[in-house]
């Protein structure tokens, strides 16, 4: 793994089975990236999970190990499976049935940005796409199944928090009117990829804290939580989804008036998600 595609940022003292993971959060654009683009600078991080990494930063001094991107997901998306290759954007790629995220242009190498927007003006070659999932997307699972082996091997459990942002406008779909709005998505595909006892503590930590949370709608999860959830071996993962508008101007990408305040909150979330994982590994050595 190289510190060129992303980070791994360690506590002095690993004291929970809690692993943070931020794969959409990267913006180190490569200059030849943009330069291939239809999209400028600004359109073009539309689908960047800005500041996530930022809002986690402070999981290492909590005693748990944070796993971020440095690479964008418009060059490659660190939450799909490598082999999710497009034939509508790859040279040479044979069109083999039906997958949803491919046909929408989001698959391993995404074809558009956020809002079906095409990053590319025509095809990019198998080789291209191939050296970036070898450069960029193993390095971070590399780095990430190590985070997650380690934590099985010190606390003989593992709790993955696999942490995103969603546009305000993506839970339009399960708004109720009259009823508040949802500021927190948690995912565990449907119960698949997480202990009931876990999805259940992580929820009231976010409640407590005062945010809305609902459960799998409209996200239950992607290939994260899906390839690394295995509650029956004590591997557990959860897919956190934030409204962005909470703590950032989404039309500009930048931190809002309420950033600090938020960030604050997040800290304290952190700490208890970390307690969940102490508590796991307390219960499991009674």
């Amino acid at each position: 793994m190289t510190e060129s595609t992303c980070r791994i940022e360690r506590p002095v003292h690993r004291s929970t089975s809690v692993v943070f993971s931020s794969p959409h959060s990267g913006r180190c654009y490569p200059s030849d990236f943009i330069e291939q683009s239809l999209l400028n600078e600004q359109e073009i991080r539309s689908s960047e999970d800005a500041f996530i990494d930022t809002l986690f930063a402070r999981a290492p001094a909590q005693g748990a190990p944070l796993i971020t991107a440095r690479m964008p997901r418009a060059f490659v998306d660190l939450n799909r499976a490598p082999d999710e290759l497009d034939p509508a954007l790859i040279g040479g790629v044979r069109k083999s049935g039906h997958n949803p995220r491919i046909a929408s242009g989001l698959g391993v190498v995404p074809r558009v940005v956020a809002n079906g927007r095409a990053i590319y003006r025509g095809k990019i070659s198998l080789d291209e796409a191939k050296a970036r999932v070898d450069q960029v997307w193993h390095p971070y699972h590399d780095g990430l199944q190590t985070l997650i082996d380690e934590s099985r091997s010190l606390f003989g459990h593992a709790i993955l928090i696999d942490c995103h942002s969603m546009p305000h406008e993506a839970i339009d779909c399960v708004s109720q009117p009259g009823f508040p709005r949802p500021d927190v998505v948690l995912g565990d595909r449907f119960g698949a990829s997480a202990g009931q006892n876990i999805i259940d503590r992580i929820e009231a930590v976010f409640t407590n804290a005062g945010l809305r949370v609902v459960r799998n709608m409209p996200f239950a999860g992607a290939y994260i939580v899906q390839q690394y959830g295995r509650p029956s071996r004590a591997q557990h993962a959860v897919q956190i989804e934030i409204d962005r508008a909470l703590y950032m101007d989404e039309a500009r990408i930048v931190p809002n008036e309420n950033f600090a305040g938020f960030q604050k909150l997040i800290d304290e979330v952190i700490v208890d998600i970390c307690d969940i994982g102490r508590i796991e590994h307390k219960m499991a050595a009674e």
